[in-house]
């Protein structure tokens, strides 16, 4: 049997022997990997390519769908505001995480412009015209049409077949 845990941090150690950063992600589904990856921002410059993010592409590609219903996924630490929107949106059965920030703290830091680890939350909690990021609402009715136009196209039905809900 496969230590999935063992295999996540080994994966991030191999990635920052390499140049890369500090994270790895690994999908198992069924007892097996699905999918797996470290954290590529370092090396392609792409700040988007995130290990949770790349590893749920690879996996959800696979398995023809963007449900990750009946996964586990496992991370080196807690996600960052990106990925967790990823990890909600994909629907897996469990996310473990291996490490948290107060544990790897004396170690790495990541911060950024607009916002770090220890206020992204009250940050997000804002309103979208109080927070630190400069953003304006536009507002375009015709904004409201691709909208109206993809519910017609989608037999009447505002939500994505398919998709695991709340509900």
């Amino acid at each position: 049997m496969t230590d999935f845990a063992q295999h996540t941090i080994d994966l991030a150690l191999k990635n920052v022997e390499e140049g890369g950063r500090p994270f790895a992600t690994v999908i198992v589904k069924d007892g097996e990997i699905l999918a797996e990856s470290p954290n590529r921002v370092a090396q392609t410059n792409d700040p988007t390519a995130h290990a949770e993010i790349l590893a749920i592409r690879e996996a959800c590609t696979k398995l023809g769908t963007e449900h990750l219903t009946g996964a586990t996924i496992y991370i080196l630490a807690l996600p960052c505001p990106m990925c967790l929107g990823s990890l909600y949106y994909c629907s897996p059965d469990e996310v473990v995480f291996l490490t948290t920030r107060e544990d790897y703290s004396a170690h790495y830091v990541d911060d950024r412009k607009y916002f770090d680890f220890d206020n992204f939350y009250d940050e997000f909690a804002k309103p979208w015209n109080e927070r630190r990021l400069p953003i304006r609402h536009e507002s375009r009715l015709d904004a409201v049409d691709v909208y109206r136009r993809w519910q017609e196209r989608n037999g009447g039905d505002k939500r994505v077949a398919g998709a695991p809900t709340s509900r």
